[in-house]
């Protein structure tokens, strides 16, 4: 079976909460789902593991409350690969409205010195090269630049590692430019990177073949409600999972899709049946507060009921 690596160089803990509306300037009371040890990569890398995959996990964490997260590594047999540095890892707020979208409040950590940046990109070129796919995901930490991402990303790109990378902002405009072999933007992001609004599929398809001809084997536009799309050199696939009556919080709708899309690969998947596992997982995961599938078998239903389109090829 191939060897799968996360990196995840901003981690954090998600303290997941749930009201029906935020009023500004007030005291919202909110429900608590959880306080997890997270960050995008480690959310790729639990639900790879609850779906039998074996994954390494790598990036940074703060020495100063490291704890939970190597609890959970060890629960769940994650390789960790993690450099401790010094400081904390950060706290994400996410608030779940019933009647909107989810709000992140996003809090600082650590900060990465030269020193500590040098040793990792060392480390990392090192061991990224015994793995068949390596998923890059979330954000920079501070002390981090753009350029001292893409340049990171260039060199594992020349030793030919397969990167997926799953960014946003800064770190997904400059990670684009060191031609990961597959990324997944969302709508939001894909209209940031073109420059413009793109207001029906056609556009959005337009605007993924101009990212497809710098080199990008792989792009997947992810886009909420409506599913996702992903193209290749020859071919356009489009994915739309069942409306979910239940939504719990759509933290780590994003990452499970990433985790679906790596098990598709893993197992030799075709590209639709690997868009299909990924809508599935993705779907799953926002009737749940935590990141993860419990039981494989969850999965069916909804496989079942994701609807594939082939557009081109």
């Amino acid at each position: 079976m191939a060897k799968v690596a996360t990196i995840t160089l901003n981690a954090a803990y998600d303290l997941v909460g749930r009201l029906k509306r935020i009023e500004l300037g007030e005291v919202n009371t909110v429900e608590t789902l959880g306080l997890f040890p997270a960050g995008k990569g480690i959310n790729v890398a639990k639900v790879l593991n609850d779906l039998g995959v074996e994954v390494a996990v790598g990036g940074f964490l703060g020495i100063d409350n490291v704890g939970d997260f190597e609890r959970l590594f060890q629960q769940q047999g994650l390789e960790d690969k993690f450099q401790r540095v010094a400081g904390k890892t950060r706290i994400n707020v996410k608030i779940t409205e019933t009647e909107a979208d989810v709000t992140d409040l996003n809090f600082l950590g650590y900060e990465i010195s030269a020193e500590d940046w040098a040793k990792f990109v060392k480390t990392s070129l090192a061991y990224c090269q015994q793995f068949d796919i390596v998923a890059v995901c979330g954000s920079l930490p501070r002390g981090v630049t753009p350029e001292h991402f893409a340049e990171w990303l260039s060199q594992l790109h020349s030793a030919g590692v397969k990167v997926v990378l799953d960014s946003s902002n800064a770190a997904l405009t400059a990670g684009l430019k060191a031609n990961p072999w597959l990324v997944k933007p969302n709508h939001r992001e894909l209209e940031a990177w073109v420059g413009h609004s793109l207001n029906s599929l056609d556009e959005i398809i337009a605007a993924a073949q101009k990212l497809q001809a710098q080199g990008i084997a792989n792009i997947i536009i992810s886009m909420g409600a409506n599913g996702s799309i992903w193209l290749t050199e020859n071919s356009i696939v489009q994915a739309q999972p069942p409306k979910c009556e239940n939504v719990v919080s759509t933290v780590g709708a994003g990452d499970s899709m990433v985790a679906g899309l790596i098990y598709g690969f893993v197992n030799d998947y075709s590209q639709a049946e690997t868009l299909a596992f990924a809508s599935a997982v993705s779907a799953f995961a926002v009737s749940q507060s935590n990141v993860g599938v419990s039981d494989r078998k969850l999965l069916d239903p909804i496989l079942a009921n994701v609807k594939i389109t082939t557009i081109k090829g």
